[in-house]
């Protein structure tokens, strides 16, 4: 190539460079220069349109994640990003609305942006790592979009009546906090698909079965409010409280009918068994309350837990009475047998008494007193001494006086006369009436003649009523 050509080229590349960073600084400079004319003279005090119409700013949501959900404390946690779209005139700086300016979040303290709020929050804060992530998109026709990502925990007002079976409503409540509908309007862009990222969300303990977002009015002192709501409808995920509650609960149900196959007289065991069995079930259920808020109402996990409480109490109940009746019924016996068996030697040494009495005393001298009152409660006590030869003396004993026997004195017992009307206080009348009731229900009662026919029965009943339980519980929370 000649030198002529290569240097002719060499211009032309150099001519090429300098045209285009003459270029690229004209188009720093000019926009440098077109943020300081839209700033001026700009009022951030005063909204867009302010004057004329109601603002429209349109809302956008994209769900990062759902970060935890709190029974105890009614509220979950989310990740978002929130986007806002509004029309500023007085920011308009082309005729082409392709045209635009990606600014950071510092900007948004130079003009007007929406006092945009969460009504159900409890907490928020804007991520700033590295920067702050907020971010600012300005178009040339004066369109401006406002975005940023924040964690907040929202409150959510749950019902736990069929919990762990449950469903549950939570929102995210989006309002103005200052403007009301005369000045601005908020809507959801583009309806439904205004929410994204839900599809990709999953949580540990429920499933999004759907969302909808919702616009409503709020009826204030100050004023009509714009509300966006966005509405997920959660199910809860029943797994875990299988397998953490249900089924060990079922097992220690099971666990207490072992007793029945014990021997009724292997007492230590069937009462370990028993009382191991009652405090288990009692630690599981502080475990599950202490996850839950304190709440008045009954919850479905309470229905089953307070009846395996039961279950497994009435097992040690059950052993109470076969203890009961088999120990009873065995003293009652031998106290019957040592009864009888008193009867009889008394018997047999009054006859011997009765006929040595007989044979040997002989009344000599009796003197009877001219007093017929006196002579007819004369008391002759016999003195018989054991194993004496001599007869036994007779004794004319001291004799009540005949007032007292007229005054229905007999011996040291006070025999109280009945009343005029003859009838007896109402409270021993009461107290009888029952008495004779419990005696006729009991007599009702078949008597047990073998204990383990109890556990026979236990045997049967106790699975049979389980099941029985089992099928209504399940079969009634899991259709609604």
């Amino acid at each position: 190539m000649p030198a002529t050509t290569r240097n002719l080229v060499s211009l032309v590349f150099l001519s090429v460079i300098l045209v285009g960073s003459y270029g690229t600084s004209s188009r720093f400079d000019n926009a440098t220069n077109t943020i300081k004319a839209l700033l001026k003279g700009y009022d951030i005090r005063l909204r867009p349109q302010f004057g004329v119409q109601a603002l429209r700013i349109g809302m956008e949501i994209i769900i990062a994640s759902f970060d935890s959900i709190s029974e105890v404390n009614m509220d979950y946690t989310i990740t978002l990003y929130l986007n806002q779209y509004w029309i500023d005139e007085r920011l308009v700086y082309s005729n082409n609305s392709d045209d635009n300016l990606t600014l950071t979040g510092d900007f948004a303290e130079n003009i007007w942006v929406p006092d945009t709020f969460f009504a159900n929050d409890k907490n928020s804060f804007l991520h700033d790592i590295t920067e702050k992530n907020k971010m600012i998109r300005l178009f040339g026709n004066g369109s401006i979009v406002y975005g940023m990502r924040f964690t907040t925990t929202l409150a959510c007002m749950m019902d736990l009546h069929y919990y762990p079976l449950d469903v549950q409503n939570c929102t995210v409540e989006v309002e103005s906090y200052g403007y009301t509908m005369v000045d601005v309007i908020m809507y959801w862009r583009n309806g439904k698909d205004a929410v994204m990222g839900v599809d990709r969300v999953e949580l540990p303990q429920f499933d999004i079965k759907e969302y909808k977002t919702v616009v409503t009015i709020e009826k204030l002192t100050t004023g009509n409010y714009q509300r966006l709501s966005l509405s997920f409808k959660l199910q809860r995920n029943i797994g875990y409280f299988i397998f953490q509650t249900y089924l060990p609960s079922i097992l220690i149900v099971m666990l207490s009918w072992v007793s029945f196959w014990i021997n009724h007289e292997a007492t230590s065991a069937r009462v370990a068994l028993g009382i191991t069995t009652v405090l288990t079930m009692t630690t599981i259920s502080n475990g599950v309350r202490s996850s839950l808020p304190r709440i008045s109402y009954v919850k479905a996990i309470d229905i089953y837990l307070v009846m395996c409480f039961v279950f497994v109490f009435a097992a040690l109940l059950e052993y109470a009475a076969v203890n009961y009746t088999y120990w009873g019924g065995k003293a009652k016996r031998k106290a019957k047998k040592l009864r009888e068996k008193n009867e009889t030697l008394y018997d047999k040494d009054d006859n011997e008494n009765r006929n040595d009495v007989s044979d040997n005393i002989e009344l000599r001298d009796l003197r009877l007193s001219p007093i017929l009152g006196i002579r007819n409660t004369q008391n002759f006590n016999i003195d018989v001494e054991e194993n004496s030869n001599t007869s036994p003396s007779i004794h004319l004993g001291s004799s009540m006086p005949r007032a007292a026997v007229s005054r229905s004195y007999i011996g040291n017992n006070l025999i109280r006369r009945k009343s005029a009307s003859g009838a007896l206080p109402r409270r021993r009348k009461l107290f009888t009436h029952f008495r004779q009731k419990a005696k006729n229900i009991k007599a009702k009662i078949p008597r047990v003649q073998d204990v383990n026919t109890i556990d026979k029965y236990a045997r049967l009943m106790f699975p049979l009523l389980f099941i029985i339980f089992n099928a209504s519980y399940w079969a009634f929370y899991l259709m609604q």
